[in-house]
């Protein structure tokens, strides 16, 4: 079942509610809500995380723990989500959400160099940041909602096949 594996490769609750970054959240991380293993949980973990981790800000991983503590769904599915983009693959997505955002103004890709540093920030994003940040927020978002509906149709067919297998365990008993 999805939960018994989640709940295998899940940090401990313990571990992450005394976590150093996450104290600034305070009591609420005691919601018990936060911690539970269900399709709307998890599905809603997927969408939060999804969407954090396509967004081109800092602190991501904090800002993942906000939504999940203000949507009520998992927090360390959701924090741990962010981690899509890393720095193997910061670059390649943001270069298409960069193509995307150009695509959907129909403006022409312009040559760039990304350096990594601050300078390149304040002088270089700035040519793009349009097509970027509209790029970003598009994939962002598709993708939240692709991962909130998938997850919710893979649970439900993983009940179905559950269901299913139980009745017909059931079925094949022998009558005393």
């Amino acid at each position: 079942m999805p939960r018994k594996f989640l709940k295998k490769v899940m940090p401990d609750l313990k571990v992450i509610r005394e976590h150093k970054h996450l104290q600034v959240f305070g009591d609420l991380l005691h919601e018990p809500n936060l911690w539970h293993m269900n399709r709307r949980s998890v599905a809603g973990a997927f969408a939060v995380g999804l969407f954090n981790a396509l967004m081109p800000v800092p602190f991501q991983m904090i800002l993942a723990a906000g939504a999940a503590i203000l949507f009520r769904v998992n927090l360390p599915l959701s924090v741990a989500l962010v981690w899509i983009t890393n720095p193997f693959t910061m670059a390649p997505m943001f270069y298409g959400t960069y193509q995307l955002g150009a695509w959907i103004l129909n403006t022409p890709e312009q040559e760039f160099d990304f350096d990594s540093s601050i300078d390149w920030l304040v002088n270089g994003l700035g040519a793009i940041w349009e097509p970027f940040l509209l790029g970003c927020l598009v994939a962002a978002t598709v993708s939240s909602a692709a991962g909130y509906t998938i997850i919710r149709l893979l649970w439900r067919w993983h009940l179905i096949q559950h269901i299913k297998e139980r009745a017909k365990r059931s079925h094949n008993q022998p009558k005393n």
